[in-house]
């Protein structure tokens, strides 16, 4: 289950990003979706066609999903929150986790970092139309494929980058697995406008309680500025897959991405060792 307030204004893309992050949880464990329920928490006052465009929105990309809404639940709340419990199915021997990275894995992401430094700046008046319809089209893209992907090629180590940033999640994929991560800072995709927010420092909240927690575990090489490093720890709403894949199947496996028209980009490695190391250049 997962579900939380408003990203963005609009109700429509609300509702679909709330259902695509769910959905999420289930495609990072190599899974299927099969079903879904609603949960909203609603104002009373809110226009019927406002409930109505954040509950179409959620419907139509589980419908792209090929998940049934098979039902839900609604309660008054004075702050709106909507979101999905989904269930799926899974093999268990072909499940991704969080500890199947492996020392000589090259660490693949599907979507570029920004979500949380670009709705924040929404919220501020400081991002424009194209910053966020960029955003939007990112939050809104199921990770369906890209884990089909990682399925095929018989992979066991992901993760999907949420509210712990990326360098929060890899933290946790680092302890589970047992071993070190190392990303190459230049090589992670980031949304348009997102080091230009960056720089303006118009981070949420987020970001730096994820900095303070996770940081101890991060090694910095060279010089990158804190604002690009909180770039790395900034809240993803409906983020992409982190990938660990064996270094013998990394070509064919971004040679089948692209391929597949499958955003995937390589942007670093797994070693032996504990901790996460950041190379700025």
């Amino acid at each position: 289950m997962d579900f939380f307030t408003p990203v963005v204004d609009d109700p429509y893309d609300y509702g679909a990003i709330a259902a695509v992050n769910a959905l999420s949880d289930v495609y990072s464990m190599g899974g299927k979706p099969l079903f879904a329920l609603n949960i909203a928490a609603l104002p009373a006052s809110l226009p019927l066609e406002l409930t109505q465009a954040i509950v179409r929105g959620a419907a139509e990309k589980a419908r792209e999903a090929g998940v049934i809404i098979a039902g839900g639940h609604s309660v008054k709340d004075d702050e709106p929150k909507f979101g999905l419990v989904v269930l799926g199915i899974a093999r268990n021997d072909r499940l991704l986790t969080k500890s199947g990275a492996r020392p000589g894995d090259r660490l693949f992401l599907s979507k570029p970092l920004g979500t949380g430094v670009i709705t924040t700046a929404l919220k501020q008046d400081k991002a424009s139309a194209e910053d966020l319809a960029n955003a939007v089209a990112w939050m809104k893209r199921l990770n369906r494929d890209a884990a089909q992907l990682a399925v095929d090629f018989d992979l066991r180590g992901a993760t999907d980058i949420t509210g712990f940033g990326l360098l929060g999640h890899a933290s946790e994929m680092a302890e589970a697995s047992g071993v070190a991560l190392r990303f190459h800072y230049p090589s992670i995709p980031l949304m348009k406008a997102a080091q230009r927010l960056a720089i303006a420092y118009t981070f949420p909240g987020g970001a730096a309680t994820n900095l303070h927690y996770f940081s101890r575990q991060v090694t910095v090489g060279g010089e990158l500025s804190v604002n690009f490093q909180t770039l790395l720890y900034d809240p993803q709403t409906s983020g992409g897959l982190l990938i660990a894949v064996p270094e013998e199947k990394a070509a064919g496996f971004q040679a089948e991405a692209d391929s597949r028209e499958i955003p995937m980009w390589q942007i670093g490695s797994v070693a032996a060792g504990s901790g996460i190391t950041v190379l700025a250049s």
